[in-house]
């Protein structure tokens, strides 16, 4: 007996990205966009979706003449957030450089959103990424019959955007190879893609750009040629300056996230977050909040990015194992695996920041005990 199981039909008042388990932004937000595209009166480049004021507001968040709240999605500062937005409404490519964690892949898909309403041309960087990621690539089974053709050709998410005068992502472009990567000069200064085998080529529509994102710690894995550094316009996005502003990052996004995914929201979980963020800083920086002792830095990077995970995972477990609250039982395991990363140089470290500063830090001590347990 043969059991067939069909899908289930989306529920009443869902669609499709919804039901994502990451929805993109322009889904996410889209009434956002869309409240701020109804106000927005001022000039727009061709075919942008918004003015660059709008843009940029749709970033760092406001309050629009109707009531409309834009929620901020970079919390950093503006100044960043408008060079990056200019230089996409000029002929200069934008490149986002920082270390790890610094919300480059955010900011980059939220520019592209709000600029084009499509953040989806993507082209993922790797060692392994191909020439034709970038340009273009063939249905193999038309060539061989027709032989070369349009309809033959495939086209690459960066000639998709070229041709409809959109923006193109690129991430991680120091991961691929320097060969690879020298097939974006002639797009970006050029604006053309040349198609030898047909004789043809595809010149870019106004409207189109490109944003490519760069790990600061990637440097000497492939670097970009000077050539083509010079056709981009380099914003280096920071990391938090102030933990009161990485507890609000790392709120908002495990707030995100954690209705994403149906959880329920912890009551009183800011301490927590504030001491996962408290810990990560000081040894990330190599020194205490108040300048006293001085730390030895680990291995890993500590970033924000990796903070919002631990939280993510301690709020599961409090929802799934525990009370609903959030305690430090919840994140101290998540920090471990933050932070030793080389369990021998790493675990001596954070054995040592347990029993000098954790382990003598007022209203810590529920803390202490819980990451000793996962330690030992």
């Amino acid at each position: 007996m043969t059991v067939s199981v069909e899908p289930t039909s989306v529920e009443a008042g869902e669609t499709e990205s919804t039901q994502a388990l990451r929805p993109h932004a322009e889904d996410v937000f889209a009434h956002e966009l869309a409240a701020l595209a109804a106000q927005d009166d001022r000039p727009r480049p061709a075919r942008w979706k918004l003015s660059p004021w709008a843009v940029a507001t749709y970033l760092l968040g406001g309050t629009l003449p109707d009531g409309t709240v834009i929620t901020p999605k970079y919390v950093g500062p503006r100044r960043i957030v408008e060079v990056a937005v200019t230089t996409l409404a000029t002929d200069r490519a934008l490149l986002l450089l920082g270390v790890p964690g610094t919300a480059k892949t955010w900011v980059s898909e939220h520019l592209a959103a709000a600029v084009s309403g499509d953040s989806t041309l993507l082209v993922q960087g790797t060692a392994g990424t191909p020439e034709e990621a970038i340009r273009y690539g063939w249905n193999y089974a038309q060539l061989l019959a027709h032989g070369p053709s349009r309809d033959a050709l495939v086209p690459s998410p960066v000639m998709r955007a070229m041709a409809e005068g959109m923006t193109a992502r690129v991430e991680e472009l120091t991961r691929i190879p320097a060969d690879v990567q020298d097939t974006l000069i002639t797009i970006l200064s050029e604006k053309t893609l040349p198609i030898p085998e047909l004789g043809q080529e595809v010149q870019a529509v106004r409207g189109f750009n490109l944003i490519a994102t760069a790990n600061d710690r990637d440097r000497g894995v492939n670097d970009l040629s000077s050539a083509l550094r010079r056709r981009f316009n380099t914003v280096v996005l920071p990391l938090p300056e102030s933990p009161e502003a990485e507890v609000d990052i790392v709120s908002r996004r495990v707030d995100q996230i954690g209705r994403s995914l149906d959880l329920p929201a912890a009551p009183d979980g800011l301490d927590e977050i504030r001491r996962v963020v408290t810990v990560f800083r000081e040894l990330r920086d190599g020194v205490t909040a108040d300048g006293r002792t001085k730390l030895k830095s680990p291995s890993g990077t500590l970033s924000t990015a990796e903070a919002i995970s631990v939280v993510t995972n301690g709020l599961a477990l409090a929802a799934h194992f525990g009370d609903g609250v959030l305690r430090p039982g919840d994140v101290a395991a998540g920090i471990l695996g933050a932070v030793v990363r080389d369990p021998a140089a790493d675990r001596v470290i954070w054995q040592e920041y347990l029993e000098t500063v954790v382990r003598e830090r007022d209203g810590w001590k529920d803390f202490y005990r819980a990451c000793r347990e996962v330690s030992v």
